[in-house]
Formats: structure tokens, sequence, C-alpha cells
């Protein structure tokens, strides 16, 4: 055996460990990040559970199902405040699903790539827009011409009635919808554009269309992508608020019509905090912002499960 055999042998060995210590290393950065962010999540939140303690112990179980929020005479409850999130999350994601799709698959699939490439970009720019603007867009253009135009139109509904206004949970859906569809629409048309061509070509060669090319290789192929986009929209609707604030009308009750204002826990806590003079009122606000957390965890949970059980459907047909 000669001894330069014998020395690139040991060369090799002493790679192959230096890679294996640089491997380990690497990895135990990375699982420091990992545990770095959920201290910051755990720290977050047992600090405004603590902060918010003595509005729990004030007000007991009724903070969370009382319907009453008065703070001059310390009565905190959360209901109007939870339903208000909840609707008008629903009002955004309900309108924009359908649309953020749609015009996904209308830049992937349809649309030539000059037209394909200038509206992604737009549509992709409508993200960088500030929610403030959005919000005096809301009120000063939308208001009037909802109040006016559209929620007249909707008076023989028996979820819409009483008076139009400029306000309203109706309003607050439809530019949370507006400034949700930038991530849907985005995170669905780089989707689509990665499913393989083969695929494509494969329902072509059978003779079927594009719309059956769309439906049976590109949206089975995408959709816990779209789970998950959707799940992106609606984590940014649970936590907007100066856009929600300008058009929902702020009101400390539980909103009993599609046009009637409301409020949201994010604007809420926007418009009292600085006012938080009374007892267990910024104690009060700050559960406000544990119940928001513990909702945002409970709803990405849920959508986890949701995108895990797509997933297991989507290997199983496969």
């Amino acid at each position: 055996m000669s001894a330069g055999y014998v020395t690139g042998g040991r060369d090799r060995r002493r790679l192959t460990r230096h890679l294996r210590l640089g491997d380990r290393a690497y990895r135990r950065v990375l699982q420091g990040f990992g545990v770095f962010v959920l201290v910051i999540f755990v720290a977050v939140g047992a600090t405004l559970f603590i902060q918010a303690w003595p509005a729990f112990k004030h007000s007991g179980p009724g903070f969370v199902t009382g319907t009453t929020w008065d703070p001059s005479h310390a009565i905190y409850g959360a209901v109007p405040f939870i339903a208000g999130t909840l609707f008008t999350s629903a009002i955004g994601l309900a309108l924009a699903i359908p649309i953020g799709i749609g015009a996904a698959i209308f830049l992937a699939e349809y649309a030539p790539r000059r037209i394909s490439g200038a509206l992604g970009m737009l549509v992709e720019l409508l993200a960088a827009v500030p929610s403030v603007v959005y919000g005096l867009w809301g009120f000063l253009v939308l208001g009037p011409i909802f109040q006016n135009t559209i929620e007249p139109r909707l008076s023989w509904l028996p979820f819409a009635h009483g008076a139009p206004l400029p306000v309203g949970l109706l309003l607050a859906g439809v530019i949370l919808a507006v400034m949700v569809l930038p991530t849907i629409v985005a995170v669905t048309r780089d989707l689509a554009n990665a499913v393989p061509a083969t695929s494509r070509e494969a329902v072509f060669g059978l003779g079927g269309t594009r719309w059956q090319m769309v439906r049976t290789a590109v949206l089975p192929a995408i959709r816990t992508g779209v789970v998950g986009a959707v799940v992106l929209g609606l984590g940014r609707a649970l936590g907007e608020t100066m856009a929600v604030t300008f058009v929902i009308g702020n009101t400390n009750a539980v909103p009993n019509s599609l046009i009637a204002p409301a409020q949201t826990m994010a604007s809420l806590i926007a418009n009292e905090f600085t006012e938080a003079t009374e007892p267990f009122h910024a104690s009060a606000l700050l559960g406000i912002a544990v119940l928001l957390l513990v909702i945002a965890v409970i709803v990405n949970a849920l959508a986890r499960l949701l995108v895990w059980s797509v997933s297991r459907e989507v290997r199983e047909t496969v």
C-alpha cells in the first residue's frame, strides 16, 4: 500500500469528519432559531396574560361570555368584539377566496405572458399599500357608495336590515377582502406555475379542454397550498387594526345585521388604550389581546389540521 493512498484515505476521513461536524453545528443553530421563535411567542403570551389577570379575576367567566363593555362601571364583556372579529374575517374571506383563486388561475393559465406579468406585479403591489390608506379609501370613497347605492339594495335580505350607514360590518369585510387578496393570488399563482407541464400535457393529450386541465390537473395538485394561502390571509384579517377602525363604526354591541356598525378586538384596543384610566380598563384591553392571540392559535391549529387532512387525501389519491 503506497503512502499516497494512505494519506488520501486519511484526508477523506478528515474531510468527512469536518463535514459531519459542520452539519451538526448547522442543525443546532437552526434548532436554536426555532426555539428562539417559540420563546418569543411564549414570552409575549405569558406577559399579556399576567398583565390581563386582574381583569380576568375581576370579571370571571363573564369576560368571555359577557355582552356589555362599560369601563365606567368596570363591566367588561368581550363577546361583541369576538363576534365583530369573526364576522368581518368571515366576510373578507368569503369574498377574497373565490376572487383570489380565480384571478390566480387566470394569471397562471389563461392570460398572455406579458399581461400576466404586469397584472401579477400590480396585485403584489396591493400588499405594499399601508392599511391606513385602505381605511381612508374605504371611509371616504366606498362608505358613501355603500350608504347610497349598495346597502339600500340589500334591504330585502333578512340579515341586512337597518338604516344604511357609511360604516359597518359589510364595508369592513370588503376592505379586508381587498387586503388579503394579494396573498391568496400570489401564493396560488406561484403554486399553479409550479405544477409540472407533463400533467397539463396528459390532459390535453386525452382531448381535454383548458378548463378540464385546470380542474383535473392543476387544482388537485395545489389544494394544500391554497389552504395555506387562505390561512395566511385569515391571519391578516384577524389582526388588522387601522383599516377596520376607519370603516367598522366602532360600536360596543353585538352586531345584529350585516350592515350594522360593530367593533373588532384589534380596533377596540386601538381606540381605547390611550383612554384606559378606569379601574381594570387597561388590564381588560390586554385581556382582549390575550383572547385575540388564543383565537389566532386555535384558527391556525384548525387550519393545520385541514392542511394535513387535504395532504393525506392527495397522497392517497396519488
